[in-house]
């Protein structure tokens, strides 16, 4: 593809404004052709701001515009699937924040349309583009780790520890007499999409789920509210390859906000990135060896942080900057697909396996 990668914006919230439009006013290959958003001011607000050709307030409007040739989803969970579907229909590339659906099939279907229509996707599963994670996923394809044995996920923050931190994107009509799987939908997505990017297909698991703070401010409604929400979710896993998991989402377990910690054990090696913004620094990364058995710290290697970004940028834009450059830079450059709506939909289809092993107390073979 020649000239620059026109993108039209669907969604002028808080999240587009910390995270995808810093990545995309960053890109020299990138315009921001078109910024649209049911309240005009918030359009007119980001397009100021970031230098957007022009505002809409009816997305099929922006779609509609011949050279704009990929659309961002930056909108309501509800929302996802229907912008979607209409951006593929319209011949645009569509990068969209995760959940794509709440259900497995819905995402594969959009992955076959999109494949049908030749058009490339995205995923917002942000934490593949932590330079870490990607270092620790070269680490394996190199064969630096050896063959791998165990994979662990961990998310350890406390976002919603207090009972008086509004719970967000909530169904306030959601069941009160049952337990409401949500961490690991939230949360444990992205673990288990990192997990499956370094470890491959999860093959069967086994869980457990449970509510820990049984009333809760929920957004929408007064007061305290009680709900059954799963805030704390474990299960093991077992991967078609041989190597074993474990995964923990939580909103409740003590720690800064990501939280997202990956570690990996093999036989030639091992590896632990702490996604948590800690002491100013978004993130660190340690390595082992059998020989030197205790971890030492390694630096980002070359070319791994985006440009104008370091290890004290805010993660929301260090890590949605590589994503951007990257989903841009595949478009352009005709590279590979990589986190796509298909993995959206296997991450989907594993929080499905866990959910279901939990209600039946049984091992779950993932896609049965």
């Amino acid at each position: 593809m020649t000239g620059k990668l026109k993108i039209g914006l669907i969604g002028a919230h808080d999240w587009a404004e910390k995270a995808h439009l810093p990545g995309y006013a960053a890109h020299p290959d990138v315009e921001i052709a078109g910024i649209c958003d049911t309240v005009p001011e918030r359009a007119e607000a980001m397009a100021a701001k970031f230098g957007a050709r022009a505002i809409y307030t009816d997305y099929r409007e922006l779609l509609a515009v011949p050279d704009i040739q990929m659309i961002d989803v930056c909108t309501p969970t509800d929302t996802h699937l229907p912008l979607s579907l209409a951006a593929i229909a319209a011949g645009k590339h569509v990068l969209c924040e995760k959940p794509l659906h709440t259900l497995a099939e819905p995402a594969f279907d959009a992955a076959r349309k999109a494949a049908a229509m030749g058009v490339r996707t995205k995923l917002g599963f942000t934490f593949r583009y932590s330079p870490a994670i990607r270092q620790i996923k070269q680490w394996i394809d190199d064969g630096v780790l050896g063959e791998i044995f165990h994979i662990h996920g961990f998310e350890q923050n406390s976002q919603f520890l207090s009972p008086d931190f509004p719970l967000r994107q909530f169904a306030i009509d959601s069941p009160r007499d049952r337990l409401i799987p949500a961490s690991i939908i939230g949360y444990g997505s992205h673990l288990l999409d990192l997990m499956r990017w370094l470890g491959g297909e999860f093959g069967s698991v086994c869980s457990t789920m449970k509510n820990f703070v049984p009333e809760r401010v929920v957004r929408g409604l007064e007061g305290r509210q009680r709900f059954m929400v799963e805030d704390g979710a474990a299960a093991l896993v077992e991967f078609t390859g041989g190597a074993q998991g474990l995964v923990q989402s939580s909103y409740i377990a003590v720690g800064n906000y990501p939280g997202v910690e990956i570690r990996v054990y093999g036989s030639k090696g091992a590896a632990v990135a702490r996604l948590i913004t800690e002491n100013g620094i978004a993130e660190t990364l340690h390595f082992a060896t059998p020989d030197q058995v205790e971890f030492r710290p390694v630096a980002p290697a070359a070319g791994a942080l985006p440009p104008g970004t370091s290890l004290e940028t805010p993660w929301p834009e260090l890590y949605y900057r590589n994503l951007v450059r990257f989903f841009a830079d595949e478009i352009l450059e005709d590279r590979p697909e990589e986190c796509t709506f298909h993995d959206g939909a296997k991450s989907q289809q594993i929080v499905d396996a866990i959910i279901k092993a939990h209600f039946e107390r049984r091992w779950v073979d993932v896609g049965a």
